[in-house]
């Protein structure tokens, strides 16, 4: 059993669930959040490993909260999933560090391997 800690936000449910599910059976530690802000909040934004998040949420979007976590000093892997892929959130988000940018519906595979990337632990992730 992993202790590493993964944070899902999604404003959609079924997809914020489905992610926990796929992500707690590889033995990691969830939390979900229907929202950046509510993530913010938690308890538990200093004990995550990495960040799976939807970019278009309402108030703060993913980008936004990538944005706010880096320059708060928060530098851990972040992967994307987005049901509406633009070039230039893609680029965006690459360029600042993302580990993968996955469209919806997202392939449980694709997502595996980006996590994987993400939590190697030399550090040394691979951009999808």
């Amino acid at each position: 059993m992993s202790n590493r800690v993964i944070s899902i936000i999604d404003d959609d449910g079924s997809v914020r669930a489905a992610t926990h599910n796929l992500v707690r059976s590889l033995g990691y530690v969830v939390h979900s959040f229907a929202s950046a802000e509510e993530f913010l909040r938690s308890p538990h934004l200093n004990d995550t490993s990495c960040v799976i998040t939807d970019v278009r949420m309402p108030a703060m979007s993913g980008l936004e909260l990538q944005a706010h976590l880096l320059a708060t000093g928060r530098r851990f892997p972040i992967i994307f999933v987005t049901a509406f892929s633009v070039d230039s959130d893609r680029a965006r988000a690459m360029k600042a560090g993302a580990i993968c940018f996955l469209s919806k519906p997202c392939d449980g595979e694709a997502l595996i391997k980006c996590l994987e990337a993400a939590l190697v632990p030399n550090g040394e992730a691979a951009s999808k």
